[in-house]
């Protein structure tokens, strides 16, 4: 895992422990929808119904998204069992968005 990704992941618990993080794919599609949501985290070993729902609400809403992580890896740094989180906040989705250009 490089240092960027740890980063991430870092950040990604950061999020969480600041309530600026959602997760379960009702919650998360709602929040895409209602345009709440400024960044997702898709797990890469999600379902593929999971997959294709999220990325499809994702790109028809404009909003970026991720799938580098597994479930795993993402589930451990938030500290909750999920395949899919999203962050609230425009200033963690800058953060994530400026991390992942650099991998």
């Amino acid at each position: 895992m490089t240092n960027n990704e740890q980063k991430i992941l870092n950040l990604l618990g950061i999020a969480r422990r600041a309530r600026q993080l959602q997760s379960g794919e009702e919650i998360v599609l709602k929040n895409i929808q209602t345009q709440k949501a400024k960044f997702v985290f898709l797990a890469s070993d999600a379902g593929k119904a999971s997959s294709k729902k999220i990325s499809d609400k994702c790109n028809f809403y404009n909003i970026p998204f991720s799938t580098l992580f597994t479930k795993n890896q993402l589930s451990q740094a938030a500290g909750q069992s999920r395949t899919v989180f999203c962050v609230m906040q425009s200033g963690f989705a800058r953060k994530f968005e400026e991390l992942l250009t650099m991998e």
